[in-house]
């Protein structure tokens, strides 16, 4: 149970607060009057009842313990992902956090700390520093050394947009035939590296399937099925720092089915000829190993885009080439978000919903063409009936000819005589046995 102890020391009156964390710990904590430690008491017990108390023994752990601790458990992320975050608490985190102490970590000192970062770094790469210091700071809070996440609400820079090139079928036919057979070659490199069939296969098949280098690099010749032009995208293989070569699903964590176009499926053909089902499609030049994308840009696809002039192409950029060619042909999101293996399809709008934007014109003129072919189904429809059953009356023949202005006349003589022959307003009616016929005189 809480209590107020008063002490006195060297002739000063001081007021020490005795309580007990929810975990039953025994704190206490000094103050010159009693009223603040009655105050202070007060919001402990509050805090203890709402779930909101924040032991202060537990906030004196550093920065710099705890983001060793939240890395250690980022197990379920993958081993690039681990080493970025891995990266970013090495550089930036620990540099301006290692020895300070969560209970003095200050919204305040987040935000000017996010505001130098800005001066030297791009807004993409500060959003991302600063996630990795909210998450190890929201960490502090599930574990309840902290009431609130104070890295929540900063003011963070405005990601600025790239402007992604999107090589057109010309340019990546250039592409492919420079990095298979470049125009200018090394007198030092060996004969038979002079000419590369395989980085040329590669280029179009990242620009025509749109999968991520390491799915590609990763993928084997049993997964490629050449009659349904269809490849089975089941794993990936990355370059970690200090791991080397790590194997693992792509990023999703789920498979999926990529279309082939006709045109590559008989030099895929020729390619994996006489090779066994768990090879690999592709493989380096030298140690027939997976393919490295920095050993891939250095063997010839920097110098055959900085030949076509596309200088700094990223092979990653083919990637965003093979969804506006499927785009540009009428696929639509859900086949786009498909084909590249993407976890929604919004994440497939907010990277490429521009390019849908381009093709407004062409649903206006499929709208156009619809609309003509239902206008002319219909005439076509009403010139059927006409031609069934016509609207114009048929002639009828003469014996049904009928002189109607002396049908009148005779129906006027007719009524004057039944009014002659009978009682006022009474209607004569016909006797049954006549067969319903009158005889009128």
């Amino acid at each position: 149970m809480a209590s107020i102890e008063k002490r006195l020391r060297d002739g000063q009156v001081t007021w020490r607060a005795h309580y007990r964390t929810p975990a039953g710990a025994q704190r206490n904590k000094t103050f010159d009057r009693k009223l603040d430690a009655q105050r202070f008491l007060a919001t402990v017990e509050s805090a203890k009842q709402t779930g909101s108390f924040v032991d202060p023994v537990l906030a004196r752990l550093t920065v710099g313990k705890l983001a060793t601790h939240w890395l250690e458990n980022q197990t379920h992320l993958k081993p690039s992902t681990r080493e970025r975050y891995a990266g970013i608490v090495r550089e930036h985190v620990r540099p301006q956090w290692e020895d300070i102490t969560l209970a003095n970590v200050a919204h305040a000192d987040v935000q000017a700390w996010v505001t130098s970062l800005s001066a030297t770094r791009s807004p993409a790469t500060v959003r991302k520093v600063h996630r990795v210091l909210s998450l190890i700071l929201d960490m502090a809070v599930r574990d309840g050394r902290l009431a609130r996440n104070v890295a929540q609400g900063v003011n963070l820079p405005r990601p600025v947009r790239q402007q992604q090139r999107y090589l057109s079928h010309a340019q990546v036919a250039a592409l492919a035939a420079e990095c298979g057979r470049p125009a200018q070659v090394s007198k030092h490199r060996r004969l038979d590296e002079r000419t590369n069939e395989t980085y040329r296969l590669v280029v179009l098949f990242l620009a025509y399937t749109g999968v991520r280098f390491g799915e590609m690099a990763a993928l084997p010749v049993g997964r490629l099925d050449l009659v349904r032009r269809r490849a089975l995208i089941a794993q990936s293989v990355t370059v970690v720092q200090g791991q080397g070569l790590v194997w693992g699903t792509p990023k999703t964590h789920e498979r999926r089915d990529v279309p082939i176009p006709r045109f590559l499926v008989e030099d895929l053909a020729a390619h994996v000829a006489g090779k066994a089902p768990d090879e690999l499609v592709f493989t380096g030049v030298r140690g027939g190993g997976p393919m490295r994308a920095a050993i891939f840009r250095r063997g010839g696809f920097d110098a055959a885009a900085r030949a076509i002039g596309l200088p700094g192409l990223h092979p990653h950029e083919l990637r965003h080439t093979a969804a506006s060619l499927a785009i540009a042909a009428g696929a639509d999101v859900k086949v786009v978000q498909h084909m590249l293996g993407h976890s929604s399809a919004t994440m497939t709008m907010d990277t490429y919903g521009h390019l849908f934007h381009n093709r407004l014109d062409e649903v206006a003129d499929a709208m156009d063409l619809a609309r003509s072919a239902a206008q002319e189904r219909a005439r076509q429809s009403a010139d059927a009936v006409a031609q069934a059953d016509p609207a114009v009356a048929r002639v009828l023949p003469d014996a049904l000819v009928v002189d109607l202005a002396h049908l009148r006349r005779n129906s006027k003589t007719a009524g004057q005589r039944r009014n002659s022959g009978g009682a006022p307003g009474r209607i004569r009616t016909c006797a049954p046995a006549s067969g319903g016929r009158c005889s009128i005189p």
